[in-house]
């Protein structure tokens, strides 16, 4: 599927979490503003939205780094050659 590594530390696995957490607001927003009408309309509820988003983000700034993997691609295995990417377009002063 893909080489990328997956991070598991705590900031990665929070920030992970905001995408769902806008989508369940907006959900339990919209279905307020079925159940309850104007009050809970989303143009007046934007601002939790707002809310939820910083207390992620806050909380993801907050939390432990400890374990973090930056590297999108793994290291390659111990004793291989690594392999150099061909230059399939020479530059000045460069043979063909």
């Amino acid at each position: 599927m893909s080489d990328r590594i997956r991070c598991s530390c705590r900031r990665c696995t929070i920030r992970g979490l905001i995408g769902p957490a806008i989508i369940i607001t907006v959900g339990v927003l919209l279905l307020l503003g079925e159940m309850r009408g104007d009050n809970f309309s989303i143009w007046n509820t934007y601002p939790v939205i707002l809310i939820v988003i910083g207390a992620f983000s806050l909380a993801a700034a907050a939390s432990s780094a400890e374990g973090h993997v930056s590297g999108a691609v793994p290291p390659p295995a111990p004793g291989s050659v690594p392999t150099v990417p061909q230059n399939q377009f020479p530059g000045p002063g460069q043979g063909q």
